[in-house]
């Protein structure tokens, strides 16, 4: 079996900073003291990967791929096929996929996120099944595994017949626009994945209408009257938790697709990185962390707010998170995620908690990791 492997070296190096996606802006990342975070995820994978027949990886050079797989299992089962130059560049990534297709691969592995999807899918098509490892900030389309382990398993199973094939759309949003708080989502096709329930995520869904604005507003209210003064909240991103920012006449300062934090009725930091928030955190006795997972996917930590990572939520404290989600969003997705990055913590937030729903009201919803 040939399956052919390439790594975004980029991919997610935004997320921390509190950036909503890593195009043009790497060394703006870099000197915020971002650092890569695909080829850790890349190499994760790659580690629990076992198939049991002969197999061969076809690669790209240095950090589009072969430095992951030299220090893996596959260290002597993988070829580079193809070679560059300096930094990788999308035009890398699409022509490293010509060459896989010209090798006859029956799978095509990569590591990265929405921007990488569709690279690889401008090129591969329907012409060969694309799964992939999570690491962009934002990973909307519904070729992602939920996380590198549950890639490793998806690979494994495809290798010995057990999924299915299915037609899954490639999405991205604008990123200029990402990063003045306006959602612009589009899909770009249809491409063929190895689909299998729980390790595949769904493609990002956005819930509208007047009941959704009611139970949103109900959720608002219910979670104004309950927040206390001298306490810091942080608050995720999403339409659920600006709302609640509206409730109490910020809804000029919150951004939509950020994080902020908000103390005594008045925003105190906005649009935070990693860093940031660990530094408030730091400075607060009393500190809560409000989010709303991504509908459809049920993600609650590791998509579009990495900036609340494992080390944020640890100084908080993990008894310190209150999630919020209207009952429809809740419908659509059975459990919730979390994919952090550090297990330790992934555990910690794995479970049953209450999510509230509307007003005094909570619905028991399980967490798993991704």
């Amino acid at each position: 079996m040939k399956i052919g492997f390439l790594n975004n070296p980029i991919a997610g190096m935004g997320g921390v900073v509190g950036f909503k996606g890593t195009d043009g802006l790497v060394q703006e990342a870099l000197r915020k003291g971002a650092k890569p975070v695909s080829i850790k995820r890349a190499s994760k994978c790659l580690n629990e990967l076992k198939i049991d027949f002969p197999s061969v990886i076809l690669s790209c050079s240095g950090e589009m791929g072969e430095n992951a797989l030299k220090d893996s299992p596959w260290r002597d089962k993988y070829k580079v096929v193809y070679s560059y130059n300096g930094t990788s560049t999308s035009e890398d990534t699409k022509n490293a996929c010509k060459v896989f297709l010209d090798e006859n691969i029956e799978l095509l592995l990569f590591c990265g996120g929405d921007g990488t999807a569709r690279d690889v899918y401008s090129v591969i098509k329907k012409d060969v099944p694309i799964i992939g490892i999570p690491a962009g900030v934002k990973m909307h389309s519904a070729v992602f595994a939920t996380s590198p382990t549950a890639a490793a398993k998806v690979i494994e199973h495809f290798a010995e017949g057990k999924t299915e094939l299915r037609e899954v759309e490639i999405m991205d949003t604008d990123e200029g626009a990402y990063r003045r708080n306006e959602l612009q989502m589009k899909i770009f096709g249809y491409a063929l994945t190895p689909y299998e329930p729980v390790l595949v995520q769904s493609g990002k869904s956005i819930f509208g209408g007047v009941s959704e604005e009611k139970a949103k507003a109900e959720i608002a209210r219910f979670v104004r009257e309950f927040m206390v003064d001298n306490c810091l909240y942080i608050l995720g991103a999403g339409t659920t938790l600006h709302k609640i920012a509206e409730l109490m006449g910020l809804e000029k300062e919150k951004t939509l697709l950020g994080v902020d934090a908000v103390k005594n009725g008045v925003i105190v930091g906005k649009d935070l990185s990693e860093q940031e928030l660990l530094e408030l955190v730091d400075r607060e006795d009393n500190v809560k962390i409000l989010v709303s997972p991504i509908g459809a996917q049920g993600f609650l930590f590791g998509r579009g707010n990495q900036q609340i990572s494992a080390r944020v939520i640890e100084k908080a404290g993990v008894e310190n998170i209150i999630v919020v989600a209207t009952p429809h969003k809740l419908s659509e997705t059975p459990f919730l995620l979390v994919d952090t990055g550090n297990e330790e913590v992934d555990n910690e937030l794995c479970g049953y908690i209450s999510v509230i729903s509307g007003y005094r009201m909570a619905q028991r919803v399980e967490v798993r990791r991704g």
